[in-house]
C-alpha cells in the first residue's frame, strides 16, 4: 500500500506481512522441498540446489555470494572471507565505543544506498527519462517495539537535477519495487521515500 507522508512529497510505503513467502531452505536437503512458514500446502513450492532456486514457478540464478563474518557483535569487528572488508564496529548505544567505527545500520544503509541507486538509474531508463548527477541518501534507525524487540525503519531520499518531482516519486517507486534491499524489507520494515 502506497500512501501519502506528509509534505516533499514523501510516501510511505508498507506491505503487508505475508509469510507465505519466506521460504525456509534445509541445507541438507539440496534437491528436496522447503518448508513455507504458514503457507497452505500446495501453495508455493520452492526448491534449490547450488545455483538455482526454483520459487512458485520463476528460476531464479545466483549471481555471486557475499560473506561477512562477525566476532563479538556490535562491538565486535566484522571481516569478509577475502580479506576485502576488515572493521571494527561502533556501537552507539555503548558509552565509550559510539565513534570507534562504523555501526551495523550505518553499512546496512551505505549497502542499501547503492543498491536502491543503481535500481533508481535503471527505472529511468525504463520509463524514458534522462537523468544525471542524481544521489540517494539513506537513513536506518534501529527502533524499539513497545513489547521489546527491533526492528529498523528506513528512509530513502532521492535528487534528480532537472526532473520534475512527480517524475521523480514515479521513479522511486518503480525503484522501490525492483530494488532487491527493498524486496527484502517488505512486511517487517517501514520504508519511506523523499523527493528532495
Amino acid at each position: 500500500m502506497i500512501s501519502p507522508a506528509g509534505t516533499n512529497h514523501e510516501m510511505a510505503i508498507t506491505t503487508p506481512s505475508d509469510s507465505c513467502w519466506r521460504p525456509i531452505y534445509n541445507p541438507r536437503e539440496r534437491t528436496g522441498r522447503s518448508g513455507i512458514r504458514g503457507c497452505p500446502s500446495g501453495r508455493v513450492t520452492p526448491r534449490w540446489n547450488d545455483h538455482q532456486l526454483w520459487y512458485n514457478g520463476a528460476t531464479m540464478k545466483t549471481l555471486f555470494t557475499a560473506e561477512a563474518i562477525s566476532r563479538g557483535g556490535r562491538s565486535g569487528t566484522i571481516e569478509s572471507g577475502g580479506g576485502l572488508l576488515n572493521i571494527t564496529l561502533g556501537n552507539p548505544l555503548q558509552k565509550g565505543s559510539e565513534k570507534r567505527g562504523p555501526n551495523p545500520e550505518l553499512l546496512f544503509a551505505a549497502a542499501y544506498s547503492a543498491c536502491y541507486h543503481s535500481a533508481l538509474v535503471g527505472a529511468a531508463k525504463r520509463l524514458g527519462t534522462a537523468i544525471k548527477d542524481s544521489t540517494v541518501r539513506t537513513l536506518v534507525s534501529l527502533t524499539e517495539e513497545d513489547e521489546g524487540g527491533y526492528r529498523l525503519a528506513v528512509e530513502l531520499h532521492a535528487q534528480i537535477p532537472g526532473v520534475a518531482r512527480t517524475q521523480i516519486q514515479l521513479l522511486m517507486e518503480e525503484a522501490h519495487r525492483t530494488c532487491p534491499y527493498s524486496k527484502a524489507l517488505r512486511g517487517e520494515t517501514s520504508v519511506k521515500l523523499v523527493v528532495e
